[in-house]
């Protein structure tokens, strides 16, 4: 029995109560478990997307899929109700699938935000089976819970005492930037390490043929217009299997399409630490500052603009086509904003990606924007690292500890308001 325990693999457990696909460092945490470290790891994580190919392909990694608590009915009728019932649900499941349904983990690694009742949970679970319990502070939940109810409110404060309670009873600590590392130590008495989120190999810029390859899939979805015509729905027409929006292949060769429009790329989870009104503004002001700048009056017919686009001219002041990744509360919401807009150089896309698609994207856009702010002012934007990892210049939302990450005219630039992110877009596109 002693040799059979000594030739175990190490096994650990890592702990989401949300979804996998939307978790890139969770997913990233069992990649370099697995493949560093040499263990055996056990995801447990609510359904949804997809996690990358590398995940679901990797042998030593074993993803264990709990179902999404939903009371919708009950929520109408009471929501304290419905929030409590959820919690002890989820508790319920948590425990069930940690302590019965995988093999017994040497360390369990959960996530937080959220803090409840995963922390409860987890905590119990280690005790229960003999593993150590370590928590990845990613940001604070009773910050982003004072989000839609306030600080002050009676919920949150419930909710701080749970998060710092059970946050100090665990065996370590991993966190995401130095100050939030100091604001554990001073305020919280937890000994946090930590760890800044590094791109894995697969951000990495795209080749011609990865580029022809994405756009080509994405050709529909890019060509179709989220409300009237738009600089780039123009080109629907010339769309085959040899030309897209922005490359073109000829004779076997791939180039770049010359008069193709600037991508700008995005992701977000659609919440309210991320304001896109600022990108929606200062992607007007582009629009306006390029009409002004080249004489154009407000009566000019874009119909004309979109003819030559469509016929292969080149201005001097690109097109720029956003396109948002993610899924989210605020998500339809902005895409009505964005229908309402009148923009003639200037198109929007929303979409959801396969994990697969969305490093692609990053590495064949000429520009990265941030809109996160933070809802503690201590974490940092995930979207950022892969952006860089991609070799993306990024254009950021300055908060208190963004410079841990973003170092102004080194490897990217802030804004405060729309004003100044669209200074930046007419510097960086042109």
């Amino acid at each position: 029995m002693a040799g059979s325990a000594a030739g175990r693999r190490r096994r650990a457990a890592v702990v989401v109560l949300g979804d996998i696909g939307r978790s890139p460092r969770m997913q990233y945490h069992s990649l370099s478990l697995a493949s560093q470290a040499g263990m055996e790891v056990d995801i447990v994580a609510n359904g949804g997307s997809d996690p990358h190919l590398s995940l679901r392909e990797n042998p030593s990694i074993h993803i264990h899929e709990m179902k999404t608590v939903n009371l919708t009915g009950i929520s109408k009728i009471s929501g304290a109700l419905s929030l409590l019932l959820k919690a002890a649900i989820q508790f319920v499941m948590l425990v069930w699938f940690l302590c019965f349904k995988i093999p017994r983990p040497d360390v369990l690694l959960v996530q937080n935000p959220p803090s409840v009742p995963t922390l409860a949970a987890v905590k119990l679970a280690s005790w229960l089976r003999g593993a150590k319990f370590i928590v990845d502070w990613h940001n604070f939940g009773y910050t982003l819970l004072g989000l839609s109810h306030g600080r002050s409110h009676i919920i949150v404060k419930i909710y701080f005492w749970f998060e710092k309670h059970f946050g100090r009873m665990a065996d370590g600590a991993f966190c995401v930037t130095k100050a939030m590392q100091h604001e554990l130590a001073q305020n919280w008495g937890i000994r946090a390490t930590v760890l800044y989120d590094q791109s894995p190999d697969f951000f990495h810029p795209a080749s011609l043929m990865e580029k022809h390859r994405l756009f080509s899939r994405l050709g529909n979805t890019i060509c179709s217009a989220m409300g009237n015509a738009d600089c780039i729905s123009v080109e629907k027409e010339v769309q085959d299997m040899n030309t897209t929006v922005f490359t073109s292949k000829n004779n076997g060769e791939i180039f770049l399409k010359p008069n193709r429009p600037a991508l700008v790329v995005s992701s977000t989870s659609w919440t309210p630490d991320e304001d896109f009104s600022i990108l929606l503004e200062a992607a007007l002001m582009y629009d306006r500052r390029v009409a002004a700048t080249l004489g154009e009056d407000d009566s000019m017919d874009e119909g004309q603009l979109w003819i030559d686009i469509k016929n292969g001219k080149q201005f001097v002041y690109p097109r720029l086509l956003f396109i948002i990744t993610g899924k989210g509360p605020d998500r339809k919401k902005y895409e009505d904003q964005i229908r309402r807009l009148k923009l003639r150089r200037v198109a929007f896309r929303t979409m959801w990606l396969a994990s697969e698609d969305y490093p692609l994207l990053f590495g064949s856009a000429d520009l990265g924007v941030s809109l996160h702010t933070s809802s503690s002012g201590l974490d940092l934007p995930m979207k950022v690292v892969d952006m860089f990892g991609c070799g993306l210049p990024v254009c950021a939302a300055s908060f208190s500890c963004i410079e841990e990450l973003v170092k102004v005219n080194k490897n990217g630039l802030l804004f405060s308001t729309s004003s100044e992110l669209a200074d930046e877009l007419m510097v960086r596109i042109t």
